[in-house]
């Protein structure tokens, strides 16, 4: 009688010890950002965490997000990628070791490559607000994007430039060891070329560069009818500043990469008139996105640019996943992801079809007084 006494004992005791080793379940959700904070776009970086505390903070004031009938808190971890390669899979290595469900970034291609690679490997769902460079997503089942790709933007920019500019003849000046400008300029060109057009001119520089006078000399010289720069918003001021001070007087256009107020400060009235493909327009918003930019402007006092706009979008497809999901897993997540058949964002409508890239309609803003206006849209 004793063993037996003894031996059940034993058995408690030892699943009483089973019990208390096993994983909890999850009381939080924990998503992770891998943002450029400082480096050399850090109001890229500021945007996209003003947004992603404010999606956050949205659902854990209304008691967390609901997933298979039970209320989870969203945990935010944010990482600052520096606006470098290794430091960006670095970002994502780490937030891989915390446990995040979710990665939402890196935004420029140049560290949501990296980031890609990191977290395809661990299987840790990944989405980029910003990067538009194809390689970010091309061969990879976990990592998506909430953004156009350049392959469709570049072939925008030259219609655009081809059907309202009317250019026979374009030039490019693009940052050669950036893969974001490098892509969008090859596309460009291509795109032109094969409408019969002509590009005359084909400049580059590198990253850093603040002397442009050799490129902007000859594509002057080539006589090009327009000028396009697909560059980011720190650098294009001083670029289109050089032009003009050159004697360039015809028309120049950008990509999304300019989408960020700053450029009008940094550039003043040389960007006066000028034109960018980009992701939304506040000024023809939908009442969601009216929502969003109201919201923002009273959390942060100012108007969201598209790298805020694209990074609520990111956290909502996330939060729409994971609530599909039904469960707190990465695969679920990344396979209800990769199932989004419509998704209503403050960017506009976007769904998957087979890949990370969602099928979605690009804007063009023109400046005019200072502000970002649109002109119009080119859909997909």
């Amino acid at each position: 009688m004793f063993k037996k006494v003894a031996l059940l004992l034993l058995v408690l005791v030892l699943v009483g010890a089973f019990v208390a080793c096993a994983p909890p379940v999850p009381a939080e959700i924990k998503i992770g950002v891998n943002a450029e904070l400082t480096g050399g776009i850090p109001v890229v970086g500021a945007s996209c965490k003003n947004a992603a505390e404010m999606a956050v903070k949205e659902v854990n004031d209304a008691g967390g997000l609901e997933v298979g009938g039970r209320k989870y808190k969203v945990t935010l971890l944010i990482e600052d990628n520096e606006d470098k390669a290794e430091s960006a899979a670095a970002a994502a290595q780490k937030l891989n070791t915390a446990g995040v469900l979710v990665h939402i970034g890196a935004n420029a291609s140049r560290n949501a490559i990296p980031a890609s690679t990191v977290c395809e490997d661990a299987k840790l769902p990944m989405i980029s607000p910003w990067s538009t460079n194809p390689k970010t997503t091309a061969g990879k089942k976990y990592v998506f994007r909430a953004c156009f790709i350049d392959d469709f933007q570049g072939v925008v920019a030259a219609k655009f430039a081809i059907n309202e500019l009317k250019a026979n003849t374009a030039s490019v000046l693009y940052d050669v060891a950036s893969e974001y400008n490098k892509g969008i300029a090859e596309i460009f060109k291509k795109t032109f070329e094969e409408a019969g057009k002509q590009v005359v001119a084909f400049e580059t520089y590198t990253t850093g560069d603040k002397d442009f006078s050799a490129q902007l000399t000859k594509i002057r010289a080539s006589g090009a009818d327009v000028l396009f720069l697909p560059n980011y918003y720190s650098e294009v001021p001083l670029q289109v500043q050089q032009a003009h001070k050159l004697g360039y007087t015809d028309t120049i256009f950008g990509s999304d990469s300019w989408g960020n107020l700053e450029l009008i400060d940094l550039c003043g009235a040389d960007c006066e008139g000028l034109f960018f493909t980009t992701h939304y327009a506040p000024d023809i918003a939908t009442p969601k996105a009216q929502k969003f930019i109201a919201d923002y402007e009273a959390a942060y006092g100012k108007t969201p640019d598209d790298v805020a706009a694209l990074t609520y979008d990111a956290f909502g497809l996330a939060f729409q996943a994971i609530q599909a999901a039904g469960k707190i897993d990465r695969q679920a997540v990344r396979d209800a992801l990769a199932s989004i058949t419509k998704y209503e964002g403050v960017t506009g409508t976007m769904e998957f079809r087979g890949t990370g890239d969602p099928v979605k309609s690009a804007v063009i803003i023109q400046i005019k007084n200072g502000k970002f206006t649109y002109y119009t849209s080119a859909a997909p």
